[in-house]
């Protein structure tokens, strides 16, 4: 028996499609393992940090970001295929805008404020990959707040109110610090560090080592 929790760290940015893979496959994977008492927390990561508030418009952003139309389309085939054998229906053609990703943050924060966080982090994702939605937008976040369980009114006023912008940052630049350069990245039991949106099978591979050395 475990005393605690097993805790699991989860360095993740919410416009990552591997992200929302590697979720799907913690999901697949604790499911298989119910004698598990996991704790899941999430943490802020940026793949762009220069995106400015407004956001950029999605096609122009990935054409200079990966030049080669071909070569994307087909990263968007093979993620779509994989999306659908994990009940992710990605519809990047919906997608218009690229956003600042630090609101999105300080949401996923204040949601785990009151124990919802895995919820927002589904909704953020679901909105942005599967809907299209602009989830830089401060007023689509206010909704995807309220569909969460939290005051679209009071996340609103939080948000105009630049709270916890410091040290989201700083939390994005400690992941930075201890190595963290791609997401998704989890750590297990604050010790294995497994990086990529690895099959369910690897995770739990990586649970059991974290926890055969008995000090979980």
């Amino acid at each position: 028996m475990m005393s605690e929790p097993f805790l699991i760290d989860i360095v993740s940015d919410v416009v990552c499609p591997w992200c929302y893979v590697g979720k799907k496959h913690l999901e697949k994977a604790l499911a298989d393992m119910p004698e598990l008492d996991a704790v899941v927390r999430w943490h802020p990561f940026q793949l762009d940090a220069t995106i400015p508030a407004e956001g950029l418009d999605r096609k122009t952003y990935m054409r200079q970001k990966f030049g080669d139309e071909g070569r994307l389309e087909a990263a968007h085939q093979r993620l779509e295929a994989l999306g659908a054998q994990n009940g992710i229906g990605f519809q990047f053609g919906a997608i218009s805008r690229s956003p600042n990703t630090l609101d999105a943050h300080r949401l996923i924060r204040w949601a785990g404020e009151i124990g919802l966080q895995d919820t927002m982090v589904q909704l953020l994702f679901q909105a942005y990959f599967e809907e299209g939605r602009d989830i830089g937008d401060r007023a689509v976040l206010a909704l995807i707040a309220e569909r969460a369980g939290l005051e679209a009114d009071a996340v609103s006023e939080r948000l105009a109110a630049e709270e916890d912008v410091e040290s989201i940052r700083t939390e994005i630049a400690e992941a930075g610090r201890i190595g963290v350069t791609g997401v998704p990245f989890f750590i297990l039991a604050q010790k294995l560090a497994v990086s990529g949106a690895q099959p369910a099978d690897v995770l739990m591979d990586a649970i059991r080592q974290a926890l055969s050395d008995g000090s979980v």
